[in-house]
């Protein structure tokens, strides 16, 4: 059961890394290229390609944000119906009569409600964790100087693996079939 928790979760990283610096890059580089358009495209020098690398310095953090949030809710459909070690992940309909074979983006509405909610809370407790280690190792470092997009992103990936584990027992139409 451990190494399907893993390979699942090992899955779910590679996909919302992709999916979520994929889409980020691409949309920082069209801002970018936009702005440099519409200042009637000056010849490359260091100076522009350094105001150029500030832009999309500054634009990445925010679409990234914006990016992992869509690439968690596509990625909860990716999850199920995969037999990883001989068990799969299953999705039950309404009446929790059947297994749900091919499933939608309707079909996960409330699971990615209570799963998305799991995740936040366990991502809390993450970061509650690292602020009193901060704090007893006296670093001399503000609460929140260090809390960004990138740490984030760690803290999801690795709540994620722990949110699949309490997935089934936080929703009834989440079942691990072996």
């Amino acid at each position: 059961m451990g190494k399907f928790y893993l390979f699942l979760w090992l899955k779910w990283v590679i996909r919302i890394s992709l999916c979520s610096v994929g889409v980020a890059l691409t949309l920082t580089i069209l801002i970018t290229s936009i702005i440099y358009v519409k200042q009637g495209i000056p010849s490359l020098n260091t100076e522009i390609i350094s105001a150029l690398f500030q832009i999309a310095l500054f634009w990445f953090p925010l679409i990234w944000s914006l990016a992992l949030l869509l690439a968690l809710f596509r990625s909860i459909k990716y999850i199920f119906n995969i037999k990883i070690y001989g068990y799969t992940l299953k999705l039950s309909d309404c009446k929790y009569l059947e297994h749900i074979e091919v499933i939608g983006y309707g079909d996960l509405v409330k699971v990615w409600r209570k799963w998305f909610m799991l995740l936040i809370w366990l991502v809390v407790v993450e970061m509650i964790l690292s602020t009193v280690i901060l704090y007893i190792s006296t670093l001399n470092i503000s609460i929140f100087s260090w809390f960004n997009i990138y740490w984030l992103f760690i803290s999801i990936i690795i709540a994620g693996y722990f949110s699949f584990i309490l997935l089934g027992n936080r929703c009834r139409r989440v079942k691990i079939v072996g």
